[in-house]
C-alpha cells in the first residue's frame, strides 16, 4: 500500500498560503506590491478591525484584462517572468505568482478591475479557492480588491493573531514601508473609517518621511547620496545628535524592495563610531540601487530577505556614503555663543583645556547646580568608563572648580595612591578589597571633603578612614531607591510642554498595551496616533532629553519582553531611569554637592551597591595607607 499521498489542490494551497499570508499586514503588503507593479500613482488602503474582517485596496493602475482575471488567481501564474533567465533580472515586486492564490485560499476575495482599452469592467468573486462570480461591473480604470473574513476557513490560524489595534498597526507599518520605497506614489490609509496616513506622491522622499514619521523625525535627518563600485545609495540618515537608543528606525531598500540587511546596519554603526555616544544608533531611510543579477530576492516567499553576491560592496557603499555625509554636515566648528555673556573656562592647571559651557537653555537642577547640555560642540577630556555599562554617558562639559586651600594632599597624589595601590584583584586579601560597612557609632564623626578625582570619584576623610566614592553609582542608587519607595505623586512632574515621541509601529503598539504600567511608574503617556505618543508627566529626576530616550528604550524593551511580569518591568524601568538621571562621570561637583552625597551615603546602609551590583565605595584605613608608605610602627 502506497504511503505517499498526492495532496488535493485545496490542501496544498492552504499550506502555501501559510508562508505568504501570516496576518492582515501580509495581505496588504502583497496587494500594494501588485498595485505598484501595475503602474499605480494613487493607492488607497482601507481596513476594519485591523484588517481581519475587511481590507480594500484601490489603485489607478493598468488593471487586468477580463481574459486574465481567472488566471491571476491560479498558483504560480504571473506576468513578471517567462523563462529561467528572467529570475536574474527581476525589478518588480511580485514574480512568484503566489499572492492572489494564497489570499483567496484563506479568505473571501472580490476583485473589480478595468483596463483603459475596455469599455466595461470585470467583477470576480472567489471564496476559499472556489469561484463564485464572474460578470460585468461599472468601475474606473485600475483595480479594487476586497478581502473579507480572513482565515474564516482556518480558525486555528485566528488564535495566532493579536488584538485588532495591534494588527492595524502592523498594516500601518506595511503601508509606511511601501510609501517610503515609492515617494512618487500617493498612499492613503483609512482605519475604521478614519484617515491615519496620507502621502502626496510628489516624489520627494523627505516629504514622505515627514508624512509617515512626523516633523521631529524628519528634521533630524540629513541627505545621503553616494555611489561606489556600481552601487548607488540615496536617502536620509540621522544627524549624530539625533541618534536613538535602538535600531528600530533603520529602513533599507534594495531596488525599492524593503529588506533586512544586517551588513548594512553594521556598516552604518561603524560610520557613526566616534560621532555619537555609545549605546546610540543612527536612523535611516536608504534606497540602494544595485544590478539585479548581483542580488537574489528569491530566498523566502515574504521576500524580506535577500542574498548578495558580494556583501563587502554593500558594506563599503553604506559605510563611505554615511561617513562622507556626516563629515560634510559637521558644523560643530561653526557653533557660536552669545558673546554678551561671560564664557567660563576650566583652570589652566587642568589638562582639559578651555571648555565653554552652554547656558542658553534652562536645565534641571541637581543639588542646586545647573545640569550641562548634551549638545556641547566641544568634547570633554577622555575618561575611562570601562567599568561602566554602555548606557552611562560622559558629559560634554567641565565646570570650573574652586581650589581648596585647606587641602594638604593634591589630587594627583590621591589618584596615584588609588590607582597604584588600591585596585583590588580577585586573589588579593580582604585588606585591599572594598569595605562597605560603616559602623553606626562612627557616623557622627566629622566629614572632610578632600577633592574630586578624575571628575568621577569623591575622596573624603571620615574619622580614621579615607573613602573613595563613585559619585555616579551612588547617585544612581539613591534615585533607584527613591523611585521604588516613593508614591507616584511624590516623584512625578507635569511637563511644561507635552513631549511627542515617534516610534516604529511595533514599538508604538507595545507601548500602548502598557499604558497602565507606565502610569504606575510615574509616566503619563497618551496615544497621539500614527506611531506617535505624547508624554505629559515623567519622573521628577528626568529632564526632557532623557524622557524621550527612556520612552524609546522602554518601547523597545516592552516589544521584546511583552510577557514579562510587571515587577521585572518596573525594575528595568527604575534601573534605566536612575542611570540616565544620575550625575554623570565627567561632571564636576562643588563641595556642598559632594558633602550632600556623602552624608546621604553614610546615613543609609542600603546604598552600598549601585543597581547594577557594583560597589559604591572603596574604604581605606589610615593604617592601610601608612603600610603602603612603609610607615608602620614609626609613629
Amino acid at each position: 500500500m502506497s504511503k505517499i499521498n498526492v495532496l488535493p489542490r485545496e490542501i496544498f494551497e492552504l499550506i502555501a498560503a501559510g508562508e505568504v499570508v501570516e496576518r492582515p499586514s501580509s495581505v496588504v503588503k502583497e496587494l500594494i506590491e501588485n498595485s505598484v507593479d501595475a503602474g499605480a500613482t494613487k493607492i488607497t488602503v482601507e481596513i476594519m478591525r485591523g484588517g481581519i474582517s475587511f481590507i480594500r485596496i484601490t489603485d489607478d493602475g493598468s488593471g487586468i484584462d477580463r481574459a486574465d482575471v481567472k488566471s491571476a488567481f491560479v498558483s504560480h501564474a504571473t506576468s513578471k517572468i517567462k523563462k529561467i533567465e528572467d529570475l536574474d533580472s527581476i525589478l518588480t515586486f511580485g514574480f512568484r505568482g503566489e499572492a492572489l492564490a494564497s489570499i483567496a485560499a484563506v479568505a473571501k476575495v472580490e476583485m473589480l478591475t478595468k483596463t483603459a482599452d475596455e469599455e466595461i469592467g470585470t467583477r470576480y468573486r472567489i471564496e476559499g479557492g472556489e469561484e463564485k462570480i464572474l460578470d460585468d461591473a461599472g468601475c474606473p480604470d485600475g483595480t479594487t480588491i476586497i478581502v473579507s473574513d480572513l482565515f474564516y476557513n482556518t480558525p486555528a490560524r485566528m488564535k495566532f493573531l493579536k488584538r485588532d489595534n495591534t494588527e492595524g498597526n502592523y498594516v500601518a507599518d506595511a503601508v509606511a514601508r511601501a510609501a517610503l520605497s515609492h515617494p512618487e506614489v500617493s498612499y492613503r490609509l483609512i482605519k475604521d473609517g478614519k484617515q491615519t496616513l496620507f502621502t502626496s506622491g510628489d516624489g520627494d522622499l523627505k516629504n514622505t518621511i515627514y508624512a509617515v514619521y512626523g516633523k521631529d523625525f524628519a528634521n533630524g535627518l540629513i541627505p545621503c547620496n553616494y555611489e561606489l563600485n556600481g552601487i548607488s545609495v540615496k536617502g536620509y540618515i540621522s544627524k549624530p545628535l539625533n541618534c536613538r537608543p535602538n535600531r528600530n528606525m533603520q529602513h533599507f531598500y534594495v531596488n525599492t524592495r524593503y529588506v533586512k540587511i544586517p551588513v548594512a546596519s553594521v556598516a552604518l554603526d561603524e560610520a557613526y563610531r566616534h560621532s555619537t555616544m555609545v549605546g546610540r544608533f543612527p536612523s535611516c531611510v536608504l534606497l540602494l540601487n544595485i544590478a539585479p543579477e548581483t542580488v537574489d530576492v528569491n530566498v523566502h516567499p515574504a521576500k524580506t530577505e535577500v542574498r548578495f553576491s558580494d556583501e563587502k560592496r554593500i558594506f563599503d557603499v553604506i559605510y563611505y556614503g554615511a561617513k562622507s555625509t556626516i563629515l560634510a554636515n559637521d558644523t560643530r566648528a561653526e557653533y557660536t555663543f552669545d558673546k554678551s555673556k561671560p564664557l567660563y573656562t576650566a583652570p589652566v592647571s587642568q589638562a582639559a583645556g578651555h571648555i565653554i559651557t552652554d547656558e542658553s537653555k534652562p536645565q534641571q537642577m541637581i543639588f542646586d547646580t545647573p545640569k550641562p547640555s548634551v549638545y556641547s560642540p566641544v568634547s570633554a577630556p577622555k575618561v575611562d568608563f570601562s567599568s561602566y555599562n554602555d548606557k552611562e554617558e560622559e558629559s560634554n562639559f567641565v565646570i570650573p572648580e574652586k581650589e581648596d586651600e585647606k587641602t594638604t594632599v593634591s589630587e594627583n597624589e590621591i589618584a596615584n595612591i588609588v590607582t597604584d595601590n588600591f585596585v583590588a584583584d580577585e586573589n588579593e586579601t580582604v585588606e585591599t578589597e572594598p569595605v562597605l560597612v560603616v559602623e553606626q557609632e562612627k557616623k557622627q564623626e566629622p566629614i572632610k571633603i578632600i577633592c574630586e578625582a578624575f571628575k568621577t570619584y569623591i575622596i573624603c576623610e571620615y574619622g580614621s578612614k579615607l573613602l573613595l566614592i563613585d559619585k555616579h553609582a551612588l547617585h544612581e542608587r539613591i534615585l533607584f531607591n527613591d523611585l521604588k519607595n516613593n508614591r507616584r505623586e511624590d516623584y512625578s512632574q507635569v511637563l511644561l510642554f507635552p513631549l511627542s515621541v515617534t516610534l516604529s509601529m511595533k514599538e508604538y503598539d507595545a507601548l500602548l498595551e502598557n499604558l497602565d504600567f507606565l502610569s504606575s511608574a510615574g509616566f503619563c503617556v497618551e496615544d497621539f496616533g500614527s506611531g506617535t505618543v505624547l508624554v505629559r508627566e515623567a519622573p521628577l529626576s528626568l529632564d526632557g532629553e532623557d524622557v524621550e530616550d527612556i520612552i524609546i528604550e522602554l518601547a523597545g524593551y516592552l516589544l521584546k519582553n511583552i510577557k514579562e511580569p510587571e515587577p521585572e518591568k518596573l525594575d528595568w524601568l527604575y534601573h534605566n531611569t536612575a542611570c540616565r538621571a544620575a550625575i554623570k562621570a565627567g561632571k564636576s561637583l562643588n563641595d556642598m554637592e559632594m558633602r550632600a552625597l556623602v552624608e546621604r551615603f553614610l546615613s543609609d546602609d542600603s546604598l552600598r551597591y549601585c543597581p547594577h551590583g557594583r560597589p559604591v565605595v572603596i574604604e581605606m584605613t589610615q593604617r592601610e595607607i601608612e603600610k603602603q608608605f612603609g610607615r608602620q610602627g614609626s609613629i
